[in-house]
């Protein structure tokens, strides 16, 4: 990374600031109980975890939000939850909460890990994933058209926010907006997002969209433009773990980026801080490339960190220099 683009990354973090960004999708609870192992259980061969601590985290949709509000811009959640003492906890924790919706028919859906020795034991989930009722959708849709905002980001955790009618109220919305609009999407609702602005799916959901390999540069180069055929998107960021990510633009050659994770503790959440960050570059004029290259930095912090973790400017910039040193030093 030259020191001129590293300089022009800080001016756009610079940016973020502020910046009105609609978050729809799937909300949960992150619950984790935090202890240690020291025997095996008597009564089955699993590990025994001596409780030290619990915590609790926005996940989900409300995990994006959570980037989006450390990044310091200015995020609207919007989605469901339960009328339970969790969706009491989400709506809570949120200053600006009118865009959740509280449905007595769905529990909010929670997420419970078990932690020992900075290592997931399991995972107990609380869920119900039927798509939401047509009051919901209902209740959705007239919120945003009394908002105004810059961009919007659906995260979709495949978990019932994201259905056909409600996808097509919002992108129509955003369209007569002229908001860019930014998915992190599943594979099931894959036909639902176009046209998109970006989608920032995983290698895995790639290879069961197109049915193609995404192991090698090469082999995601072409389920990435097999993707951008299935689904009409500007970007496409394809996250490929330990592998770095893919970036394409329509009508351009493929970029391929290294991760910048130095340590990895924990995947949890890093898509998130990757779709919040590149969501708030482009929104703050940087071009696919550059965005991509601050939500790859942003990525490389997070999954150092234990548990659902976020990123601020300081980390973000911090990492960048990181980066920039080490290119000096080889």
């Amino acid at each position: 990374m030259k020191t001129e683009e590293t300089k022009k990354l800080q001016k756009i973090i610079g940016r973020f600031e502020d910046r009105k960004v609609v978050v729809l999708g799937d909300l949960m609870l992150d619950r984790y109980i935090w202890g240690r192992v020291s025997r095996i259980s008597p009564e089955a061969p699993v590990p025994v975890v001596e409780v030290s601590q619990s915590t609790s985290s926005l996940g989900g949709a409300g995990n994006v939000a959570h980037n989006l509000l450390n990044l310091g811009a200015a995020p609207i959640l919007v989605g469901v939850v339960g009328d339970d003492e969790e969706g009491r906890w989400i709506r809570g924790l949120m200053s600006e909460n009118r865009g959740i919706v509280t449905d007595s028919k769905r529990p909010t859906t929670v997420k419970t890990r078990i932690i020992a020795h900075h290592q997931q034991v399991v995972r107990v989930d609380q869920e119900r994933r039927r798509p939401v009722s047509p009051a919901v959708e209902s209740a959705i849709a007239d919120f945003l058209k009394s908002r105004d905002f810059d961009g919007l980001i659906i995260s979709d955790y495949n978990k019932g926010i994201v259905t056909r009618t409600l996808m097509a109220k919002v992108l129509a919305l955003a369209r007569s907006r002229k908001a860019p609009v930014f998915v992190d999407p599943k594979v099931e609702n894959i036909r639902l997002f176009s046209p998109a602005t970006l989608l920032a799916p995983n290698h895995l959901e790639v290879e069961r969209i197109v049915h193609l390999s995404c192991r090698t540069d090469a082999e995601a180069e072409q389920a990435g433009r097999r993707l951008m055929e299935t689904v009409s998107s500007r970007y496409l960021i394809i996250k490929r773990g330990e592998q770095g990510m893919s970036v394409f633009e329509r009508g351009r050659k493929a970029i391929h980026l290294p991760t910048n994770a130095r340590e990895v503790f924990d995947v949890t959440g890093a898509g998130d801080t990757v779709l919040a960050v590149s969501a708030l570059a482009l929104l703050s004029g940087a071009s696919i490339r550059e965005a991509a290259v601050l939500a790859n930095t942003a990525g490389g912090i997070v999954v150092g960190k234990i548990g659902t973790a976020t990123v601020t400017p300081a980390e973000l910039r911090q990492g960048l220099r990181r980066a920039n040193n080490l290119r000096k030093q080889s």
